[in-house]
């Protein structure tokens, strides 16, 4: 939406509002003025037909002092009320002839005891002399009354509506001031300045609460992107181990693959001769076949740990693992001393991955040792969990290398020659397994050689 998009329907929603209050102050203004008209002339005609009846019991008091003809008339006439004298007949005897200033009912318009307006009022006094007192009132005083209040109260009720809309006017817009800062905002953050919040002081309220609202949509927003560029740059890294994986997964493999066509080729190319040279070169191609099928089905491995492969979880002995294991390299390598001590520690694992971890560290340790050294495998337990150290006396992995033997087809130096080094997947395989098994693999610090700590939670 455009700036002047926003400010129009700001806009519009103040005259929306402002229209709204004015149009409800209006309608109330109409209701209470009509509620005060209808009041006010019930009240003054209540007032007539009281004044009527003073007057009229004031006649009778006269009347029954001796009181007659136009001293009657005289004596209550006047103050709004018109008096007439009637005789038997209906004509006129004394009093006001309806033409003069007190407006009375004009002559020849019926008897005056029945007037012909609506609302008009009148009391009869009868005077012993065969005479009536006739006392009205005219009800257009009361109109001239409520014309003029009707006047006031219309011209007060546009003046109030003036101010309450100039009030309005002022008030909506300190009320929907939150607003024009939320546009503020958004149009700041779509700019680039992406930290910016509203934080009301209070969240009570229907504009605080939309603030805050705001607040934690932006708040989501953003941590929304920063998982989304963690997630692409964790993908990017993925991706460069993976490409870096097949580079060195090739490089691997072009050396076996090379020996074993040039071997073949050697075969082919000389099939009748020397039966000692041909026996060497068949033996050399099976070593060099076994050697690229153990590192792809050493690949194939890693995968399917990475990719979970289910594990045959059961409640085992680490002790009783690592000394069996202790004892398949001490017969493997019988000038090689293999140790294995420490207390029975149960844990819940697949014994099979356990042994393939075991068998990985000794095979690595083995290749790292003199041929004569000692290797030693240590069993604890530290608190919750199961601790296997295997040390050997090696050269050593060096600080700055522990977290790299764990990459995979990474050989360090001492160990580049084929004939002695493997692969470079076994550590990899190792601590996938471990971290499968919810624990961990790491290299620690030791006074000769190497040590590899593996913890795994005990049962």
């Amino acid at each position: 939406m455009s700036t002047g998009r926003r400010w129009t329907a700001a806009r519009s929603l103040r005259a929306r509002v402002t229209a709204l209050v004015l149009a409800v102050v209006a309608l109330a203004l109409v209701v209470i003025g009509v509620a005060v008209d209808l009041t006010l002339e019930a009240q003054l005609r209540r007032d007539q037909q009281s004044r009527l009846d003073d007057r009229a019991a004031r006649a009778g008091l006269l009347v029954a002092g001796g009181t007659r003809g136009a001293a009657l008339v005289d004596a209550v006439d006047g103050q709004g009320i018109d008096a007439v004298l009637l005789d038997a007949g209906g004509r006129r005897v004394a009093g006001s002839d309806g033409d003069g200033p007190r407006g009375g009912p004009p002559g020849g318009r019926g008897r005056p005891d029945r007037p012909d307006r609506p609302g008009d009022l009148a009391r009869v006094v009868t005077v012993p002399d065969g005479t009536r007192l006739v006392l009205t009132t005219d009800p257009r005083e009361n109109d001239d009354v409520l014309a003029r209040l009707r006047v006031v109260m219309v011209g007060a009720g546009a003046a109030g509506l003036a101010v309450v809309a100039v009030a309005l006017l002022g008030g909506v817009r300190v009320a929907l001031r939150p607003l024009d800062t939320m546009a503020s905002l958004a149009r700041d953050i779509a700019a680039g300045d992406r930290g910016r919040r509203l934080r009301p002081e209070r969240t009570d309220t229907e504009l605080g609460r939309t603030a805050a609202a705001f607040d934690a949509m932006l708040d989501e927003l953003e941590s929304a992107q920063a998982r989304a560029e963690e997630a692409a740059d964790e993908a990017r890294r993925s991706e460069a181990r993976t490409r870096r994986f097949l580079s060195d997964a090739a490089h691997e493999l072009r050396t076996p693959i090379t020996g074993v066509q040039t071997l073949a080729e050697s075969l082919v190319r000389h099939p009748d001769g020397d039966l000692e040279r041909r026996e060497r070169l068949a033996t050399t191609l099976v070593r060099e076949t076994q050697r690229a099928g153990a590192l792809v089905a050493d690949m194939l491995e890693l995968a399917r740990i990475e990719d979970g492969a289910p594990l045959d979880r059961r409640e085992v002995d680490l002790a009783a693992l690592a000394a069996a294991e202790a004892d398949r390299v001490a017969l493997l390598a019988p000038a090689l001393t293999v140790r294995a001590e420490g207390p029975s520690v149960p844990v819940d694992a697949d014994p099979g991955r356990i042994a393939q971890i075991l068998a990985n560290l000794l095979e690595n340790a083995r290749r790292h040792s003199p041929p004569e050294g000692t290797v030693r495998i240590t069993v604890s337990r530290d608190g919750p969990l199961a601790v296997l150290e295997v040390t050997d006396e090696g050269p050593g992995i060096p600080p700055a290398d522990r977290e790299r033997v764990f990459d995979r087809l990474v050989r360090l130096d001492d160990a580049r020659t084929r004939d002695a080094g493997g692969a470079g997947l076994g550590l990899p395989i190792a601590r996938a397994l471990a971290r499968a098994h919810g624990g961990d693999l790491r290299v620690v610090d030791a006074p000769t050689g190497a040590r590899l700590r593996l913890t795994l939670p005990t049962a």
